[in-house]
């Protein structure tokens, strides 16, 4: 499986391109906007979509979503049901940030932990990592050894935690309890800003680092 990573919206929100090798076959992962550049990136890689991920219901990760599902005519599974209300509200939300218009929807699987996602012949692990949003997900590829973590972590950084029913106790523990246990070596792409590893923010995290908890 390879990755190619689409900035969209004026947040430059990390869309994620997921491509099987042995099949052709691709998923989205928070195609929050930009359609155009979207469907241009997946002709350029010459290649088949099968599915949208979402890691939760911000206007940034999701608002194209409903898009994709009708022009592709694949469905959309995640984030986790505790994120309904963020997508309930999303007609409104893109009115007030000045995004182009879009309306809620219902994905087609809510997803819980534990869950698998598939695609051509990829598999994907499914964690539930509660603490920017209550419904976020997290999709890990154990071959790959890669994580898209939407906005749980960054490098160098922490999701928000001030947002309608954020938990920054519950953040931190989806990382340290949840991420981290995965191994140093996992790759990660956040949904803004560079790719990096659980490792390197082990180890100078300010939020999240290992000497910060003894």
């Amino acid at each position: 499986m390879k990755c190619a990573i689409v900035p969209v919206t004026p947040y430059q929100q990390n869309c994620s391109i997921l491509v099987c090798e042995e099949t052709q076959r691709a998923a989205l992962v928070d195609p929050g906007g930009d359609l155009p550049r979207l469907r241009d990136a997946l002709d350029r890689l010459g290649v088949g979509l099968e599915k949208v991920f979402l890691t939760h219901g911000h206007l940034d990760h999701c608002a194209a979503a409903d898009l994709v599902r009708q022009e592709f005519g694949v469905p959309i599974e995640g984030p986790h049901e505790e994120d309904r209300f963020w997508i309930d509200q999303l007609d409104e939300a893109t009115r007030r940030m000045g995004f182009p218009p879009a309306a809620s929807f219902v994905p087609d699987r809510w997803l819980q932990d534990g869950d698998r996602v598939t695609f051509g012949a990829q598999r994907l692990e499914v964690l539930h990592c509660p603490g920017h949003t209550p419904g976020h997900v997290v999709f890990f590829h154990p071959d790959a050894r890669l994580a898209l973590v939407g906005d749980v972590l960054f490098k160098g950084s922490v999701g928000r935690t001030d947002f309608p029913r954020g938990d920054h106790d519950s953040l931190v523990h989806s990382i340290r309890e949840k991420l981290f246990p995965l191994g140093d070596d996992v790759m990660f792409v956040p949904g803004h800003g560079p790719v990096s590893t659980f490792g390197d923010e082990r180890g100078s995290n300010p939020f999240v680092a290992d000497r910060r908890f003894g």
